[in-house]
């Protein structure tokens, strides 16, 4: 029970963040709908449990060499938030294409922040590539088991606060997929002790990546185009774990198209009153689309994060 074992690990850093029932998106869809609100979380971002568990199990020679990261964004934040509670220095790779308002965000956490001409994943293939040769600990967002088992908390917890609000098992989960981190914890630890929930994987159209690697069979390079989930987008590495992980624990695929994605935004902050970034959205959307299978049933939307960029705040709280 590696997500039990980190829940009880991570206590002390990270927040148990509310479940809260959505009685508008109840009341429409004749589901019984609860909003996982990691948004709430302390960087704004489920990233926090998968970076606290990593380096927490890093031994103490490791630790003070200090760990490197790759990350945008939400990731990025989680490993310069925990490194800095634990005294641990951290550096992190950034794309060219870094929002400046998160890399300031990054820096203002006493991160080291190096820029990397090109994509994500060019920024991650560095990054590695310099952890390797300093002796100093690659944190991954996706494609460690110890992160992966940090972001299964979020199942861990949603059992439980179901169970103290007298609720049993429930019957789906929505997720959003990028690197598929997430949704391989949640996924994984659902599997094990509520089976009978479906994992739902959420993708944007414009940025499928893990997608289509699973329909390949493989990991492949796939197409993007701009989209509103920024914190899905990107190449995964070759020998990433998560497909593995995906394969087995993923029972249905939701894909959604940017319109989609920018009204599920606006039903959220205008119904539930809750500012979301695009990826969270996408799990939304991608439950509003396939609503009418989970009328008289009881589903649990991840909402993975509240880092939405100025411009699509912007959009959001257009009247």
């Amino acid at each position: 029970m590696e997500a039990a074992n980190a829940d009880r690990r991570i206590r002390a850093h990270v927040r148990e963040t509310p479940l809260r029932h959505s009685n508008r998106l109840s009341k429409s869809t004749g589901a019984s709908v609860f909003l996982k609100l990691e948004n709430l979380q302390e960087t704004g971002s489920f990233k926090l449990r998968g970076a606290a568990n990593k380096l927490l199990l890093l031994p103490r020679e490791l630790a003070a060499r200090g760990v490197i990261a790759a990350s945008n964004g939400n990731h990025a934040l989680a490993v310069a938030t925990i490194g800095r509670k634990l005294g641990m220095p951290v550096e992190v790779f950034v794309s060219e294409h870094v929002d400046p308002v998160r890399r300031n965000r990054i820096e203002s956490l006493h991160a080291i922040v190096r820029t990397v001409k090109g994509d994500s994943l060019l920024a991650e293939q560095t990054a590695r590539r310099t952890a390797e040769q300093s002796g100093r600990t690659y944190v991954s967002p996706y494609n460690d088991g110890k992160v992966i088992a940090g972001q299964g908390t979020i199942a861990v917890e949603i059992l439980r606060q179901l169970s103290h609000a007298g609720s049993g098992a429930f019957d789906a989960v929505f997720v959003a997929v990028g690197g598929g981190g997430l949704i391989g914890g949640i996924g994984s630890h659902l599997k094990t002790v509520s089976p009978s929930t479906r994992i739902v994987g959420c993708w944007p159209e414009n940025s499928p990546v893990l997608y289509e690697c699973l329909r390949a069979g493989e990991i492949i390079e796939v197409p993007e185009k701009p989209t509103l989930s920024v914190s899905t987008t990107g190449g995964m590495e070759a020998e990433a774990v998560t497909l593995a992980i995906a394969q087995q624990v993923i029972d249905r695929k939701v894909l959604v198209t940017e319109a989609e994605i920018l009204a599920a935004s606006r039903r959220i902050y205008r119904e539930d009153d809750q500012l979301v970034e695009g990826a969270a959205a996408v799990a939304v959307a991608a439950f509003l689309k396939s609503a009418g299978d989970y009328a008289g049933k009881t589903v649990v939307i991840v909402i993975c994060g509240g880092n939405a960029d100025p411009a699509l705040e912007a959009r959001i709280k257009e009247p």
